[in-house]
Protein backbone atom coordinates (compact mmCIF):
# COMPACT_ATOMS: atom_id res chain seq x y z
CA UNK A 1 0.00 0.00 0.00
CA UNK A 2 1.30 3.51 -1.09
CA UNK A 3 -0.41 5.92 1.51
CA UNK A 4 -0.06 9.42 0.25
CA UNK A 5 2.66 11.45 2.73
CA UNK A 6 3.83 14.36 4.17
CA UNK A 7 6.24 12.89 1.57
CA UNK A 8 24.78 -13.72 9.92
CA UNK A 9 27.81 -12.38 11.23
CA UNK A 10 30.99 -14.16 10.56
CA UNK A 11 34.00 -11.63 10.42
CA UNK A 12 34.22 -8.51 12.91
CA UNK A 13 35.13 -5.77 10.70
CA UNK A 14 36.70 -2.63 10.99
CA UNK A 15 33.51 -0.12 10.41
CA UNK A 16 32.08 2.98 11.20
CA UNK A 17 30.02 3.38 14.22
CA UNK A 18 26.07 2.47 13.25
CA UNK A 19 27.34 0.12 10.47
CA UNK A 20 27.14 -3.79 11.24
CA UNK A 21 28.36 -6.16 8.26
CA UNK A 22 26.13 -8.97 8.27
CA UNK A 23 28.67 -11.16 6.39
CA UNK A 24 32.61 -10.82 4.80
CA UNK A 25 31.70 -9.33 1.40
CA UNK A 26 29.92 -6.61 -0.75
CA UNK A 27 31.07 -3.61 1.23
CA UNK A 28 30.84 -0.70 0.02
CA UNK A 29 33.26 1.46 -1.38
CA UNK A 30 32.47 4.17 0.93
CA UNK A 31 30.44 2.93 4.08
CA UNK A 32 31.09 6.26 5.64
CA UNK A 33 29.04 8.06 3.17
CA UNK A 34 26.76 5.96 2.98
CA UNK A 35 26.13 6.55 7.07
CA UNK A 36 26.23 9.85 6.70
CA UNK A 37 23.38 9.89 3.99
CA UNK A 38 21.64 7.77 6.48
CA UNK A 39 22.24 10.16 8.75
CA UNK A 40 20.90 12.84 6.86
CA UNK A 41 17.59 11.16 6.21
CA UNK A 42 16.63 10.48 9.27
CA UNK A 43 17.25 14.36 10.38
CA UNK A 44 15.39 15.59 7.16
CA UNK A 45 12.11 13.05 7.10
CA UNK A 46 12.11 13.86 10.68
CA UNK A 47 11.55 10.01 11.49
CA UNK A 48 13.06 8.79 14.76
CA UNK A 49 15.17 6.01 12.73
CA UNK A 50 16.53 3.91 9.78
CA UNK A 51 17.84 0.45 8.88
CA UNK A 52 19.86 -0.01 5.15
CA UNK A 53 20.69 -3.41 3.91
CA UNK A 54 22.90 -3.71 1.10
CA UNK A 55 23.36 -6.99 -0.42
CA UNK A 56 26.10 -7.92 -2.98
CA UNK A 57 26.75 -11.58 -3.95
CA UNK A 58 25.23 -13.02 -1.66
CA UNK A 59 26.21 -11.06 1.45
CA UNK A 60 25.14 -8.07 3.78
CA UNK A 61 26.19 -5.22 4.79
CA UNK A 62 23.49 -3.58 7.43
CA UNK A 63 23.45 -0.07 8.79
CA UNK A 64 21.05 1.73 11.57
CA UNK A 65 20.54 5.72 12.07
CA UNK A 66 18.65 6.97 14.98
CA UNK A 67 16.14 5.05 17.64
CA UNK A 68 13.94 2.15 16.86
CA UNK A 69 12.30 2.40 20.10
CA UNK A 70 11.65 6.24 21.25
CA UNK A 71 10.70 5.03 24.52
CA UNK A 72 13.82 2.70 25.22
CA UNK A 73 16.51 4.65 23.32
CA UNK A 74 17.06 1.09 21.39
CA UNK A 75 18.82 0.81 17.60
CA UNK A 76 16.95 -1.43 14.94
CA UNK A 77 17.72 -4.68 15.54
CA UNK A 78 19.56 -6.88 13.12
CA UNK A 79 17.54 -7.85 10.16
CA UNK A 80 14.50 -5.70 11.44
CA UNK A 81 10.88 -7.03 10.10
CA UNK A 82 8.73 -4.32 9.10
CA UNK A 83 5.40 -3.86 7.28
CA UNK A 84 7.36 -3.30 3.48
CA UNK A 85 3.39 -2.09 2.37
CA UNK A 86 3.02 -1.30 -1.53
CA UNK A 87 6.32 -3.76 -2.19
CA UNK A 88 3.84 -6.42 -2.02
CA UNK A 89 2.32 -5.75 -4.99
CA UNK A 90 5.25 -6.50 -6.69
CA UNK A 91 4.92 -10.24 -4.89
CA UNK A 92 1.55 -9.68 -6.25
CA UNK A 93 2.25 -9.13 -9.73
CA UNK A 94 4.51 -11.45 -10.21
CA UNK A 95 2.20 -14.14 -9.42
CA UNK A 96 0.12 -12.72 -12.31
CA UNK A 97 3.09 -13.57 -14.45
CA UNK A 98 3.70 -16.70 -13.35
CA UNK A 99 0.01 -17.34 -14.54
CA UNK A 100 0.70 -15.70 -17.59
CA UNK A 101 3.43 -17.73 -18.10
CA UNK A 102 1.19 -20.77 -17.16
CA UNK A 103 -0.89 -19.72 -19.82
CA UNK A 104 -4.10 -18.90 -17.34
CA UNK A 105 -4.52 -15.36 -17.84
CA UNK A 106 -3.73 -13.08 -20.90
CA UNK A 107 -2.00 -9.58 -20.23
CA UNK A 108 -3.69 -7.60 -22.66
CA UNK A 109 -7.18 -9.56 -21.80
CA UNK A 110 -9.77 -7.55 -20.50
CA UNK A 111 -10.35 -8.06 -16.58
CA UNK A 112 -14.07 -8.58 -16.88
CA UNK A 113 -12.92 -12.39 -18.32
CA UNK A 114 -11.75 -13.07 -15.29
CA UNK A 115 -13.55 -11.01 -12.85
CA UNK A 116 -16.99 -10.54 -13.96
CA UNK A 117 -19.28 -7.83 -12.86
CA UNK A 118 -16.85 -6.67 -10.31
CA UNK A 119 -15.27 -3.59 -12.43
CA UNK A 120 -18.30 -1.65 -13.17
CA UNK A 121 -19.24 2.06 -12.18
CA UNK A 122 -17.95 5.61 -13.20
CA UNK A 123 -14.37 4.20 -11.98
CA UNK A 124 -14.09 1.90 -14.65
CA UNK A 125 -15.25 -0.98 -17.12
CA UNK A 126 -13.96 -4.18 -16.72
CA UNK A 127 -14.41 -4.63 -20.57
CA UNK A 128 -12.09 -2.45 -21.56
CA UNK A 129 -9.49 -2.50 -18.59
CA UNK A 130 -7.05 -5.11 -18.86
CA UNK A 131 -5.21 -7.09 -16.82
CA UNK A 132 -1.70 -4.96 -18.06
CA UNK A 133 -3.68 -2.03 -16.93
CA UNK A 134 -3.63 -3.22 -13.45
CA UNK A 135 -0.59 -4.05 -13.02
CA UNK A 136 0.86 -0.93 -14.61
CA UNK A 137 -1.61 1.35 -12.90
CA UNK A 138 -3.05 2.48 -16.55
CA UNK A 139 -6.09 1.15 -15.37
CA UNK A 140 -7.56 4.87 -14.81
CA UNK A 141 -9.37 3.61 -11.73
CA UNK A 142 -9.11 5.81 -8.90
CA UNK A 143 -7.49 4.80 -5.94
CA UNK A 144 -9.25 3.71 -3.07
CA UNK A 145 -7.17 5.33 -0.27
CA UNK A 146 -8.50 8.96 -1.46
CA UNK A 147 -11.58 8.58 0.75
CA UNK A 148 -9.75 7.08 3.65
CA UNK A 149 -9.26 8.83 6.95
CA UNK A 150 -5.30 8.00 7.05
CA UNK A 151 -4.54 10.30 9.98
CA UNK A 152 -6.35 9.03 13.01
CA UNK A 153 -5.52 5.70 15.54
CA UNK A 154 -8.97 5.45 15.45
CA UNK A 155 -9.63 5.15 11.59
CA UNK A 156 -6.46 2.87 11.55
CA UNK A 157 -8.33 0.51 13.40
CA UNK A 158 -11.15 0.16 11.38
CA UNK A 159 -11.77 -2.61 9.27
CA UNK A 160 -13.18 -2.72 6.04
CA UNK A 161 -13.84 -5.53 3.32
CA UNK A 162 -11.95 -5.76 -0.01
CA UNK A 163 -15.15 -5.61 -1.92
CA UNK A 164 -16.72 -2.10 -0.21
CA UNK A 165 -12.64 -1.12 -0.56
CA UNK A 166 -12.93 -1.58 -4.28
CA UNK A 167 -16.14 0.21 -5.02
CA UNK A 168 -15.12 3.27 -2.65
CA UNK A 169 -12.68 3.35 -5.97
CA UNK A 170 -15.28 2.29 -8.83
CA UNK A 171 -17.45 4.59 -7.16
CA UNK A 172 -15.82 7.47 -8.25
CA UNK A 173 -14.62 9.22 -11.90
CA UNK A 174 -12.40 7.49 -13.81
CA UNK A 175 -9.28 9.38 -14.33
CA UNK A 176 -8.19 8.91 -17.61
CA UNK A 177 -8.89 5.45 -20.10
CA UNK A 178 -7.44 3.11 -19.93
CA UNK A 179 -3.99 2.84 -21.40
CA UNK A 180 -3.41 6.36 -22.11
CA UNK A 181 -1.96 7.87 -19.10
CA UNK A 182 -0.50 6.87 -15.44
CA UNK A 183 -2.15 7.49 -11.94
CA UNK A 184 -1.18 5.43 -8.76
CA UNK A 185 -4.16 3.45 -7.37
CA UNK A 186 -4.35 0.77 -4.72
CA UNK A 187 -7.20 -0.61 -6.02
CA UNK A 188 -6.00 -2.42 -9.11
CA UNK A 189 -3.92 -4.79 -6.86
CA UNK A 190 -6.86 -5.33 -4.52
CA UNK A 191 -8.63 -6.23 -8.26
CA UNK A 192 -5.24 -8.28 -9.06
CA UNK A 193 -5.52 -9.98 -6.01
CA UNK A 194 -9.06 -10.75 -6.69
CA UNK A 195 -7.94 -12.15 -9.99
CA UNK A 196 -5.45 -14.51 -8.73
CA UNK A 197 -7.78 -15.81 -6.20
CA UNK A 198 -10.77 -16.27 -8.87
CA UNK A 199 -8.28 -18.09 -11.19
CA UNK A 200 -6.16 -20.60 -8.59
CA UNK A 201 -9.17 -20.98 -6.08
CA UNK A 202 -6.62 -20.10 -3.94
CA UNK A 203 -6.28 -17.18 -1.22
CA UNK A 204 -3.46 -14.44 -3.15
CA UNK A 205 -1.41 -14.90 0.55
CA UNK A 206 -1.46 -18.66 -0.17
CA UNK A 207 -0.34 -18.31 -3.34
CA UNK A 208 2.59 -15.77 -2.75
CA UNK A 209 3.88 -17.83 0.11
CA UNK A 210 3.86 -21.09 -2.46
CA UNK A 211 4.93 -19.82 -5.43
CA UNK A 212 7.35 -17.11 -4.02
CA UNK A 213 8.09 -17.02 -0.10
CA UNK A 214 8.53 -20.70 0.44
CA UNK A 215 10.95 -21.48 -2.92
CA UNK A 216 13.29 -18.18 -2.14
CA UNK A 217 13.89 -19.35 1.11
CA UNK A 218 12.80 -15.70 2.86
CA UNK A 219 12.58 -17.05 6.01
CA UNK A 220 11.84 -13.06 7.86
CA UNK A 221 8.95 -12.83 5.04
CA UNK A 222 5.37 -13.44 5.57
CA UNK A 223 1.54 -12.08 5.20
CA UNK A 224 -0.40 -11.54 8.32
CA UNK A 225 -3.37 -12.92 9.23
CA UNK A 226 -5.72 -9.66 9.91
CA UNK A 227 -7.23 -9.56 12.47
CA UNK A 228 -5.23 -12.66 14.29
CA UNK A 229 -1.89 -11.51 13.25
CA UNK A 230 -1.36 -7.29 14.05
CA UNK A 231 1.32 -7.80 16.19
CA UNK A 232 5.21 -8.10 13.93
CA UNK A 233 6.58 -11.47 14.43
CA UNK A 234 10.09 -11.70 15.44
CA UNK A 235 12.39 -8.74 16.05
CA UNK A 236 11.13 -5.11 14.94
CA UNK A 237 11.55 -1.79 15.70
CA UNK A 238 8.68 0.20 17.12
CA UNK A 239 6.30 2.27 14.28
CA UNK A 240 5.11 5.47 15.01
CA UNK A 241 2.44 8.06 13.50
CA UNK A 242 2.09 11.85 14.01
CA UNK A 243 -0.87 12.44 15.21
CA UNK A 244 -3.29 14.22 17.90
CA UNK A 245 -0.16 16.63 17.99
CA UNK A 246 2.17 13.89 18.74
CA UNK A 247 4.06 10.79 18.18
CA UNK A 248 1.77 7.77 18.36
CA UNK A 249 3.18 4.84 18.69
CA UNK A 250 0.96 2.28 16.35
CA UNK A 251 3.39 -0.95 15.96
CA UNK A 252 0.58 -3.39 16.89
CA UNK A 253 -1.82 -1.51 14.45
CA UNK A 254 -2.04 -3.26 11.08
CA UNK A 255 -3.38 -0.44 9.06
CA UNK A 256 -3.57 -2.70 5.81
CA UNK A 257 -5.85 -5.37 6.97
CA UNK A 258 -4.15 -8.23 5.13
CA UNK A 259 -5.11 -6.58 1.61
CA UNK A 260 -3.27 -7.76 -1.65
CA UNK A 261 -1.70 -3.84 -1.91
CA UNK A 262 0.56 -3.73 1.11
CA UNK A 263 0.00 -6.40 3.38
CA UNK A 264 3.17 -8.16 3.85
CA UNK A 265 5.85 -8.34 6.69
CA UNK A 266 9.61 -8.49 5.43
CA UNK A 267 13.00 -7.42 6.44
CA UNK A 268 15.94 -5.89 4.21
CA UNK A 269 17.51 -8.89 3.95
CA UNK A 270 14.42 -10.85 2.35
CA UNK A 271 13.60 -8.14 0.12
CA UNK A 272 17.06 -7.90 -1.33
CA UNK A 273 17.17 -11.44 -2.43
CA UNK A 274 13.63 -11.51 -3.41
CA UNK A 275 14.41 -8.60 -5.78
CA UNK A 276 17.69 -10.21 -7.23
CA UNK A 277 15.98 -13.44 -7.86
CA UNK A 278 13.22 -11.71 -9.57
CA UNK A 279 15.64 -9.80 -11.68
CA UNK A 280 17.76 -12.68 -12.27
CA UNK A 281 14.98 -14.32 -13.94
CA UNK A 282 14.29 -16.89 -10.90
CA UNK A 283 10.54 -15.76 -10.06
CA UNK A 284 9.31 -15.64 -13.02
CA UNK A 285 10.66 -16.85 -17.30
CA UNK A 286 12.68 -14.64 -19.14
CA UNK A 287 9.67 -13.64 -21.19
CA UNK A 288 7.49 -12.68 -18.10
CA UNK A 289 9.84 -10.36 -16.54
CA UNK A 290 10.70 -8.50 -19.47
CA UNK A 291 6.88 -7.84 -19.64
CA UNK A 292 7.59 -6.89 -16.15
CA UNK A 293 10.41 -4.38 -17.07
CA UNK A 294 8.07 -2.89 -20.35
CA UNK A 295 7.65 0.75 -18.99
CA UNK A 296 5.91 3.87 -19.43
CA UNK A 297 6.80 7.42 -18.14
CA UNK A 298 5.89 8.49 -14.47
CA UNK A 299 4.86 12.61 -15.16
CA UNK A 300 5.35 13.51 -11.77
CA UNK A 301 9.32 11.71 -11.40
CA UNK A 302 12.27 9.71 -12.85
CA UNK A 303 10.72 6.73 -12.52
CA UNK A 304 9.38 4.25 -15.40
CA UNK A 305 6.71 2.22 -14.51
CA UNK A 306 6.23 -1.32 -15.51
CA UNK A 307 4.05 -4.38 -13.83
CA UNK A 308 4.93 -3.99 -10.46
CA UNK A 309 8.11 -2.57 -10.63
CA UNK A 310 9.64 0.86 -10.47
CA UNK A 311 12.75 1.73 -12.92
CA UNK A 312 15.22 4.06 -12.68
CA UNK A 313 18.63 5.15 -13.79
CA UNK A 314 20.71 6.25 -10.68
CA UNK A 315 23.63 9.31 -11.12
CA UNK A 316 25.86 6.58 -11.83
CA UNK A 317 24.31 5.12 -14.89
CA UNK A 318 23.41 2.14 -12.95
CA UNK A 319 19.60 0.86 -14.54
CA UNK A 320 18.15 0.14 -11.04
CA UNK A 321 14.53 -1.52 -10.27
CA UNK A 322 12.28 -1.39 -7.15
CA UNK A 323 9.04 -0.40 -5.97
CA UNK A 324 8.93 1.22 -2.11
CA UNK A 325 6.07 1.14 0.12
CA UNK A 326 4.34 3.59 2.81
CA UNK A 327 1.93 2.71 5.03
CA UNK A 328 1.28 4.34 8.44
CA UNK A 329 4.27 3.57 10.53
CA UNK A 330 6.94 2.66 8.40
CA UNK A 331 8.59 3.88 4.74
CA UNK A 332 10.45 1.78 2.53
CA UNK A 333 12.91 2.36 -0.44
CA UNK A 334 15.07 0.18 -2.95
CA UNK A 335 16.45 -0.02 -5.85
CA UNK A 336 18.33 -3.73 -7.69
CA UNK A 337 20.12 -5.12 -10.14
CA UNK A 338 20.40 -9.15 -10.70
CA UNK A 339 23.30 -9.07 -8.93
CA UNK A 340 22.51 -5.85 -5.83
CA UNK A 341 19.98 -4.60 -4.09
CA UNK A 342 20.11 -1.81 -1.28
CA UNK A 343 16.64 -1.60 0.70
CA UNK A 344 15.94 1.45 3.50
CA UNK A 345 13.14 1.05 6.29
CA UNK A 346 11.96 4.18 8.56
CA UNK A 347 9.86 3.26 11.02
CA UNK A 348 7.70 6.49 10.31
CA UNK A 349 6.46 8.12 6.95
CA UNK A 350 8.76 11.48 6.68
CA UNK A 351 7.05 14.01 8.78
CA UNK A 352 8.61 16.56 5.98
CA UNK A 353 8.01 16.38 2.25
CA UNK A 354 9.58 17.91 -1.12
CA UNK A 355 12.73 17.18 -2.92
CA UNK A 356 15.16 16.86 -0.41
CA UNK A 357 13.74 13.87 0.99
CA UNK A 358 13.90 12.25 -2.39
CA UNK A 359 17.02 13.86 -3.15
CA UNK A 360 18.69 11.98 -0.67
CA UNK A 361 17.06 8.41 -0.56
CA UNK A 362 18.45 8.59 -4.01
CA UNK A 363 22.15 9.73 -3.17
CA UNK A 364 21.72 6.34 -1.04
CA UNK A 365 20.68 4.44 -3.76
CA UNK A 366 23.21 5.85 -6.18
CA UNK A 367 25.99 5.07 -3.65
CA UNK A 368 24.88 2.06 -2.84
CA UNK A 369 24.60 0.81 -6.20
CA UNK A 370 28.09 2.47 -7.48
CA UNK A 371 29.94 0.15 -9.65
Amino acid sequence: MKWPIAVAAVLVLAVPAGIGACASGGIPKSPTRLQALLDQLVRDAGVPGAQLVLTSDGHDVQLTSGVADTTTGAVFPDAARARIASNTKTFVASVVLQLVAENRVELDAPVARYLPGIVTGPGGDGNRVTVRNLLQHSSGIPDYLSRMDLDSVEALTQSHSISDLIRLGLDQPTAFSPGTSFEYSNTNYLLAGQLIERVTGVAVDVEVAQRIIGPLGLHDTYWPQYPIDSVIRGPHPRAYLEADGGRVDITDIDPNGGLPDGAMVSTGRDLNRFFIALLSGTVVPPAQLAEMQRTVADPHSPDRIGLGLFGRTTVSGVQTWGHGGSIPGFYTANGATRARAVTIILNQLPTESGPGIDDVIAALVDEAMRP
